[in-house]
């Protein structure tokens, strides 16, 4: 139930973005008997709590609010959060054994146990502060990380002991590095051996990484905090593997030096600096490993007992490889592989078995059996849950138009459905629906419009939201027309344009309702639809992006002649507040003002393996990081422009405001900068998130009468 007299600002900023109530991190037993999930409490509570939902009843497995939390948490807990983009605190990850019996989290440092039994949450004593606990297979024991160590103690809180140490401060082991984190989207970086007598654990030695330092304006009597940052053309964090056995031995997977064979480019560096993937198979340990310049990866097999690595398999491209989430997965007829050949989907070498040639695959979801579960896509403003299987071939498991995902678990699938009518959560038992997860998230205040359309040669798959009490039908030449609002991400990593509930549909709506028309757009660059649509980008991150807006701007007014493209803004955040103050330096006919907020207007200054994907070393290309700089044309700038950034962002670093802001006062040209004392990259604040959006709107209609 929404506050009385609350806008959609405020309620956005008190639902952390809608986020509060929603089921997520589902987790289905091998059996498909019971389903874990972490939830708050309702559409108003940030604490997660761990439920259980069997034999069609959901059971409050552990409430941090019972558990004593709120202590302080880990430095290093504190990054994992940020890097995960967590909105909430209490429980915030867990992860269980393989019967899925026996689940362990760490809260505020404390490591706890739970059992799906119906017992009470134990607390096992432990010599520092716990991160990322996870269970051996069988249950009986828990490896984690304290102060850079991995540990292991038996869950009856016995033989607690340091099986990994680091050898000086720069070194960790099971933890993952800024890169695989924020970039590869790698969390993980220990895995248990399926017998559960030894572990597979990258080893990050931080030491070669440039530092930097993030401090807080608004306290000057705090020190600043040191950061590991990977800047392009730096140096990475050096990785190893290690398999560590309960018993003491140790063994360093041998991985190799560089590419034997490699694709052609204008930069090419063979040497093996990213760990995409790792784990355990039926033969043993394995690794993905990528080369600098993301050209080519391997797939390796590593000896247990003596470190000495096997090829499986060799992947090339001639822009850059990337991953579909989950693979590669081992099944009774063999590995489960990404491959690039035209468009992202699934790969069978044994079977030589590919996903349809018009099917995008967003994830791997999981194996039962001979049985793969997967979520792709046949239109980009769609993502549907299927199926793949020896007997049955494939299977579309959802129907209706919207953004599906599932767990999976012996018969049990659990789809986890947005529409544009809202969440569900569904459990499927054999096929048939057993039951459903409550989502207790609040509705907008707002209620999201939105007009799917398909603009232009290039087909930009968009959306334009229009006042409540505006008709399109009624509109008569020569009547007052709507001033416009691009409100776009187009960035890799990320669509928008979708036919799914989601809280930036609703602001969309919100702008629209004061008075303008909102469009957004996926452009080139983008995920959901081919490679070479992806790879449009390569060498150039700014201009296609930017004229694909602008395209889709003339093509909507050509549909909607109530459009004025003579009063025309852009906002947005991160690659999308880079995309608008791009816009307005490079395109000031189209674009007539702009909000960026936490855009990187120095792509110098971002990390080595998301911008040296797309546009190659900077020693060596420096034209395409000059390209695509907006330090570099900050004297282009004719147009009202807005500045956001938080103060506290280790991702994009506010040198990335300031330079730019220097750029500009440089070349005599006046904008406006706010700076968010306390937020990092993903602001969240109630009273900072609200009061944004309000000063975003009234930068808008004050610039250039609007």
């Amino acid at each position: 139930m929404t506050t009385p007299h609350e806008d959609l600002p405020l309620q956005l900023a008190r639902t952390k973005r809608f986020s509060l109530g929603v089921p997520r991190a589902f987790t289905v037993s091998p059996d498909g008997d019971r389903v874990l999930f972490l939830r708050t409490a309702s559409g108003r509570s940030t604490t997660g709590c761990l439920w259980l939902y069997e034999d069609g009843e959901e059971r409050l497995l552990a409430d941090p609010r019972g558990l004593g939390d709120g202590g302080e948490v880990p430095e290093a807990e504190r990054i994992r959060r940020e890097r995960a983009r967590e909105t909430t605190g209490g429980i915030v990850s867990y992860a269980t054994d393989e019967a899925v019996h026996m689940i362990v989290f760490a809260l505020s440092g404390d490591l706890w146990t739970v059992r799906t039994d119906g017992s009470t949450p134990r607390r096992i004593p432990t010599p520092g502060p716990v991160v990322a606990p996870r269970p051996s297979p069988d249950g009986t024991r828990i490896a984690y990380v304290s102060d850079g160590a991995l540990r292991v103690v038996r869950t009856d809180g016995t033989a607690d002991r340091a099986l990994a140490r680091p050898e000086h401060p720069e070194v960790t082991y099971g933890l993952s590095d800024h890169v695989s984190a924020e970039s590869l989207g790698r969390t993980r970086s220990f895995w248990w051996s399926p017998d559960g007598e030894a572990l597979l654990v990258v080893r990050v030695d931080n030491s070669p990484v440039q530092r930097w330092y993030i401090s807080d304006p608004a306290h000057p009597t705090r020190p600043p905090r040191a950061v590991p940052y990977p800047a392009a053309g730096t140096a990475n964090a050096e990785l190893s593997l290690h398999v560590v056995g309960l018993d003491g031995d140790r063994v360093e997977a041998r991985l190799p030096k560089e590419a034997e064979e490699h694709p052609a480019g204008e930069w090419t560096d063979a040497t093996f600096e990213y760990v995409v993937e790792a784990g355990w198979g039926d033969g043993g340990p394995f690794a993905v490993v990528q080369t600098r310049d993301q050209r080519s990866a391997y797939l390796l097999r590593i000896g247990a007992s003596t470190g000495a690595t096997r090829t499986l398999h060799h992947q090339r491209d001639a822009a850059w490889l990337e991953f579909v989430p989950g693979t590669p997965v081992h099944t009774a007829a063999g590995p489960v592989l990404t491959t690039q050949d035209g468009i992202r989907g699934l790969w069978m070498p044994a079977t030589g078995v590919r996903t349809p040639e018009d099917m995008y695959v967003h994830d791997l979801l999981g194996v039962v059996g001979e049985r793969i579960f997967f979520v792709a896509g046949q239109e980009p403003t769609e993502f549907h849950v299927w199926s793949y299987d020896p007997a049955g071939g494939f299977v579309r498991l959802t129907d209706e138009p919207g953004v599906h995902s599932a767990a999976v678990g012996g018969g049990t699938v659990v789809l986890d459905s947005r529409t544009l009518d809202g969440q569900t959560v569904t459990v499927l038992r054999d096929g048939k629906q057993a039951g459903r997860i409550r989502v207790l998230s609040e509705r907008p205040v707002t209620e999201p419009r939105p007009r799917f359309l398909t603009l232009g040669e290039r087909e930009l798959r968009a959306a334009l939201y229009l006042p409540e009490s505006y008709e399109p039908e009624s509109y008569e030449p020569g009547a007052r027309r709507l001033p416009v609002i691009v409100h776009s991400y187009s960035g890799p990593g990320l669509q928008t344009v979708v036919k799914a509930t989601a809280w930036w549909h609703a602001v969309n709506q919100w702008f629209a309702e004061q008075g303008f028309a909102v469009l957004s757009v996926d452009g080139r660059g983008t995920p959901g639809r081919d490679r070479a649509w992806e790879t449009a980008i390569h060498g150039d991150q700014l201009t296609p992006v930017i004229e694909d807006q602008a395209d889709a701007v003339r093509a909507a007014a050509d549909l909607f002649p109530e459009l004025d493209t003579s009063r025309v803004a852009i906002r947005g955040w991160s690659f999308g507040g880079y995309l608008a103050a791009g816009a307005v330096l490079h395109r000031p006919d189209v674009f007539h003002a702009a909000v960026a907020g936490a855009a990187p207007t120095d792509l110098r200054l971002y990390d080595t393996h998301w911008k040296e994907r797309f546009l190659g070393h900077p020693d060596v290309q420096p034209e395409n990081y000059e390209r695509c700089s907006l330090v570099a044309h900050a004297h282009k700038l004719t147009r009202p422009l807005m500045l956001v950034h938080g103060m506290a962002d280790d991702n994009v670093a506010p040198a990335h405001l300031l330079r730019f802001s220097a750029a500009l006062l440089a070349a005599g040209r006046p904008h406006t900068v706010l700076p968010l004392p306390g937020s990092t990259h993903l602001v969240t604040q109630e009273g900072v998130i609200d009061t944004l959006l309000r000063l975003d709107l009234d930068f808008i209609k004050t610039a250039s009468a609007l």
